[in-house]
């Protein structure tokens, strides 16, 4: 089994304070910087853009795991690439050219990701499953933070892990959305190896940032 990474999300962190925050996550044991890119069109929220997440490339040399809710998502991808972004994950409702994004991701030499929604069906990107690096499973309706997880994703996640090992590909499952500590271990058996948790990994234990890292690696 993998490694389990923890991916923090930043949307439940002190916006005013944005580059202290990474630099907090870091040295609390963070594995990569999780940051969530909304435009009140794709979801029903406005986040960050490329200019921000230049800003705080220079507070840390953590992966960024962006996560573009944007659409059309094609004509942006290379204003994240250059701005920083290490990891690129689209929607594929937000393409109307799917492998063409993908490849469009690789020419920056960025890792590619694909989101599935809670109730997009893991058959409609099966034929490049094998052409991605990560699949980020959506376990609440994206657009906003502090939702409850949805527990019907667990057998989505367990489809995507039984079809990396009886094919042999590469990808990592990440899932994000009402992540905590006592669902983390149920996402993780389904075969997840990277959790994004924003409220639980700020609020928890007073905030105690490496103390809820460290809780939901555990197994």
């Amino acid at each position: 089994m993998k490694k389990i990474q923890i991916s923090p999300s930043i949307l439940s962190a002190d916006f005013s304070q944005l580059g202290n925050e990474i630099k907090r996550l870091e040295d609390a044991g963070a594995d990569m910087i999780h940051v969530d890119v909304m435009d009140g069109h794709f979801v029903p929220n406005l986040t960050i853009g490329p200019p921000v997440i230049k800003a705080l490339r220079k507070y840390s040399e953590l992966t960024f795991d962006v996560h573009l809710m944007i659409s059309p998502v094609h004509k942006y991808i290379k204003d994240f690439a250059d701005a920083g972004a290490d990891i690129i994950t689209i929607h594929p409702e937000a393409t109307d050219n799917l492998a063409e994004s993908i490849k469009h991701i690789k020419s920056f030499k960025k890792k590619v990701g694909i989101s599935l929604n809670p109730n997009t069906e893991v058959n409609i990107i099966e034929n490049e499953l094998e052409n991605v690096d990560l699949i980020l499973v959506m376990s609440v309706h994206p657009g906003f933070g502090g939702q409850k997880f949805i527990p019907e994703v667990i057998k989505k996640i367990e489809l995507l892990k039984k079809l990396k090992d009886d094919k042999n590909y590469k990808y990592d499952i990440e899932v994000d959305g009402g992540i905590n500590f006592s669902n983390s271990k149920d996402v993780i058996n389904a075969g997840a190896n990277i959790l994004v948790s924003g409220t639980t990994i700020f609020k928890e234990n007073n905030g105690n940032i490496k103390k809820n890292i460290e809780t939901l690696k555990e197994v």
